[in-house]
């Protein structure tokens, strides 16, 4: 099981779309300042996710996150 997935800055108005295997281990490592890039922005929450059976769906899923289209997808559904 693949997910792609939306985490929120807790702290910052930041997004951050990512891929992965397993959703809890990747939030922990994001919080843990692993990613360098957005150190700046922990500690993350979860706000959404989907699931795939492959990698490359979950792959193109986070592309289409990070696509204009896919911006107004996350506003829409996360920005109240």
């Amino acid at each position: 099981m693949y997910f792609a997935y939306i985490l929120k800055s807790i702290d910052h108005d930041y997004f951050y779309k990512g891929h992965c295997q397993d959703l809890e281990k990747r939030l922990k490592e994001h919080n843990s300042g692993i990613t360098t890039s957005i150190k700046p922005y922990i500690p993350f929450k979860i706000v959404y996710f989907e699931k795939f059976e492959s990698r490359g769906l979950a792959i193109k899923r986070e592309k289409y996150f990070k696509s204009a289209a896919g911006r107004k997808f996350i506003k829409n559904l996360l920005v109240p």
